[in-house]
């Protein structure tokens, strides 16, 4: 099974939050997941927010993001670069799905992702991606 995760579903297990629980819980059966690049640049931005937001220290913030790069050594993801039908694929969605849908650029670009990998499933926590995923024919069920 091929999965496509956006960054909501990896920032939440790494950080604690609601959603944690559920994705350690999808997690467990040791699935491959897609990781891509901007799946790596919110994971930073994000965790180093919740320091900004001094939810967490940046000792907390340090151990997160290597506790991320020690998965990504064990093979926990399986990282692949973008193609460059990626951009055309997102602005396509735009186009399609922004005005009636509210999506927004990343949100087209993990949709995007996930379609040009063929991914079966697509992991999200993120309410505009679970719509924009679904109505391009996506499962976003566990």
């Amino acid at each position: 099974m091929n999965i496509s995760a956006d960054s909501s579903f990896i920032v939440a297990l790494y950080l604690v939050d609601s959603h944690s629980l559920d994705a350690r819980r999808r997690m467990a059966a040791k699935p491959l997941v897609v990781l891509t690049p901007i799946n790596r640049v919110e994971l930073a931005h994000a965790v180093h927010y919740q320091v900004f937001r001094a939810r967490i220290t940046l000792a907390e913030a340090v151990r997160a993001l290597r506790a991320f790069e020690e998965d990504c050594g064990r093979g926990v993801w399986a990282s692949l670069d973008l193609p460059a039908r990626i951009w055309a694929t997102a602005i396509d969605l735009a186009r399609r799905h922004s005005p009636a849908l509210g999506v927004r650029t990343l949100d087209s670009l993990h949709v995007a992702c996930a379609l040009e990998f063929g991914a079966d499933k697509f992991w999200t926590f993120d309410e505009r991606q679970a719509k924009l995923a679904k109505t391009v024919g996506l499962d976003t069920s566990p």
